[in-house]
């Protein structure tokens, strides 16, 4: 058992180009289509400040000016201190963890979130969890409808991921990655070095057998196809703007509904 603790950061992973969601995405960035009101960042935005997280970064590329704005309003709204890291060309996520190597320094854990994705997560157990366990990264799972389009893990005894398998064609469990993890220090250095393009094709696949599960049974959705959006939509008045102490939009963007 280990008892880890310290200073965590945060990388969110927001470039991409949400190309089945547009013409939305002609002129909002994925990462601030809005839902209930506000952006899908501010889910984020809140889920971190609410984890006591102060050092984040943001990868961006399309219609990054638009997420530039959005940045300014949370660094002056003080949930915490978010940085750009402005792609020119997609680094894909491992890429931008390499990009960002230097994310680690002064930290002992980041955390790694895909943020096109809504969930009503708290982040404060998640880390407890990492920091009781020994191995260097923990990747957040939720029960897949359709194991075979998702990135697949299998668990021992212990909830160590003894395999991980991208869309398998046979999948070993339904156990999917939720594209949030939280890495060490250490292993988040050992990731940029690989200088690789995909963390679950090229990146993951190496941690299995240092790498623990830990299973949300909460809402999570990947927000990648309108039908997915208008779902979120519908559900997210009861799911996220009733949750005690959330606080109001950062940014309104409702002209773009």
């Amino acid at each position: 058992m280990s008892d880890r603790s310290g200073h965590v950061k945060a990388l969110l992973l927001a470039g991409g180009l949400g190309a089945r969601l547009r013409p939305l995405t002609d002129k909002v960035p994925k990462c601030l289509v809005p839902i209930a009101g506000r952006p899908l960042l501010d889910v984020w935005v809140e889920c971190l400040a609410e984890a006591g997280i102060v050092d984040a970064r943001i990868n961006t590329h399309a219609l990054a000016e638009v997420v530039r704005a959005y940045i300014e309003q949370v660094n002056t709204d003080g949930r915490l201190r978010l940085v750009e890291s402005y792609e020119p060309a997609l680094l894909g996520s491992a890429g931008t963890v390499t990009a960002n190597a230097d994310l680690a320094d002064g930290a002992d854990q980041v955390v790694i979130i895909y943020a096109d994705n809504l969930s009503d997560i708290d982040l404060r157990p998640l880390i407890a969890f990492h920091r009781r366990h020994g191995d260097p990264v923990t990747m957040v799972l939720f029960r897949a409808p359709n194991p075979r389009a998702c990135g697949i893990a299998e668990l021992d005894g212990e909830g160590r991921i003894v395999s991980f398998v991208e869309k398998p064609k046979r999948p070993a469990s339904d156990l999917a990655n939720a594209g949030l993890y939280v890495v060490d220090a250490a292993a988040y250095r050992e990731i940029a070095t690989l200088e690789a393009f995909d963390l679950g094709i090229e990146v993951l696949p190496r941690f299995v057998g240092r790498m623990r599960g830990w299973i949300w049974g909460g809402y999570y959705l990947d927000i990648g196809t309108h039908e997915a959006l208008e779902r979120a939509r519908r559900e997210a008045a009861g799911v996220f703007t009733d949750r005690p102490g959330t606080r109001p939009p950062i940014l309104r963007i409702t002209q773009f509904d």
